[in-house]
C-alpha cells in the first residue's frame, strides 16, 4: 500500500499493475471496513494490483480533480489511464471479481 499526497500522485499511476487508488477518510466508517479488506487483498495479489490510498482530507486536490463526492471510492487504473470506478464498501468476493474484470 502507498499513500498519495498531492505531490506524488501521477506517478504512482505509472505502473504495469492495475492500480487501485481508494479514497477514503479517517472519519468514514465504510473506510474502515473496506480498508483491511483493500489490504488482504493486495498481499495475496502483489503481482498484479498496487493499492493507493488518497486521504481525502489531506489530498483535496487529488479529491476534487477526480470529483470525488462520497466515500469510499476506488478507482481502477490500467497504464495510468482510469478504467473503472466503484463508490462504497464491498464484500472481499465482490472487490476481487472488479480486480479480475480489469486486469
Amino acid at each position: 500500500m502507498k499513500v498519495a499526497t498531492n505531490t506524488n500522485f501521477d506517478e504512482l499511476l505509472q505502473d504495469s499493475k492495475l492500480v487501485i487508488v481508494d479514497f477514503w477518510a479517517t472519519w468514514c466508517g465504510p473506510c474502515r471496513m473496506l480498508s483491511p479488506i483493500l489490504d488482504e487483498v493486495e498481499e495475496e495479489m502483489p503481482e498484479q494490483i498496487k493499492v493507493v490510498k488518497v486521504n481525502v482530507d489531506d489530498a483535496d486536490e487529488i479529491a476534487n480533480r477526480f470529483r470525488i463526492m462520497s466515500i469510499p471510492t476506488l478507482i481502477f487504473f490500467k497504464e495510468g489511464q482510469m478504467v473503472d470506478k466503484t463508490v462504497g464498501a464491498m464484500p472481499k468476493h465482490t472487490l476481487i471479481e472488479r480486480i479480475n474484470a480489469n486486469l
